[in-house]
């Protein structure tokens, strides 16, 4: 399975190597190297725990998908090779992106953060099911600084660093971002270690913090189900923070 799609993004299937050749030159050369790293990145076995543990849960199953074959590798990041704002979460959710080989696609944490996508005008639709449901983002780009599902969803220092790498890369891609919106605390401290910014900021939502080169950091809950279901974070406060990004972005 292949994340590169047309020039608006990396949601439908490719043809030959999936470069959209009258996209812009920038854009273009953006799409090769992800589309190197995605290759880099489906094929690490690095980190034992976590190789374990997401083909364990590929071969498992849950009772709900007990007729679904699980994507059980690492999972790339997804959007638009030109995108402008850049989502961090956290790492693949066991039965949702360790499922279904996309970030935040078939669970209820995804439903949350393509609806307010599309609200804002980077997705071409609310659903994100499956990784060929034609789901498409345009400006934006939604990675993770874990790339494996971790146990309790809970990945150690050692794993961050070991994928660290990876998320270099892709920031390094992706040279247009001028928004890092980083869902959560350990995906704050991921953007903030790899800008090295002292002192660190504390995680909070609706943090607004300066990045080099011009750049913006904002803070947003995750939207995860222990936020979203307590009322903790709502979809007007995730509107917000999505608003912003795109006043931002320019």
């Amino acid at each position: 399975m292949s994340h590169l799609g047309d020039s608006t993004g990396f949601g439908k299937a490719s043809e030959g190597d999936g470069v959209d050749r009258t996209i812009a030159r920038p854009q273009r050369a953006a799409a090769g190297l992800l589309a190197a790293l995605e290759a880099e990145v489906v094929a690490c076995r690095a980190c034992p725990r976590l190789v374990a543990w997401r083909e364990e849960v590929a071969r498992t199953k849950r009772a709900a998908y007990a007729g679904e074959g699980y994507w059980g590798r690492p999972v790339p990041g997804f959007g638009d090779p030109g995108a402008r704002v850049l989502v961090v979460g956290l790492a693949p959710a066991a039965h949702g992106a360790n499922r279904t080989g996309r970030m935040f696609t078939g669970d209820r944490s995804g439903e949350w953060l393509y609806r307010a996508l599309w609200r804002a005008g980077f997705a071409n639709q609310p659903e994100a099911i499956s990784a060929d449901d034609g789901l498409r983002l345009t400006g934006a780009w939604v990675t993770s600084p874990v790339k494996c599902a971790p146990p309790a969803n809970k990945p150690t220092g050692e794993e961050f660093a070991a994928c660290r790498g990876f998320l270099e890369a892709e920031l390094a891609a992706l040279s247009g971002v001028r928004v890092v919106v980083a869902l959560g605390g350990l995906a704050c401290g991921a953007v903030a270690r790899h800008w090295n910014l002292r002192p660190r900021p504390r995680f909070a939502h609706g943090l607004e913090v300066a990045l080099p080169g011009g750049r913006t950091l904002l803070g947003c809950y995750h939207v995860s189900q222990q936020n979203t279901f307590t009322g903790r974070l709502t979809e007007d406060m995730l509107d917000a923070v999505f608003d912003r990004a795109r006043q931002l972005a320019g």
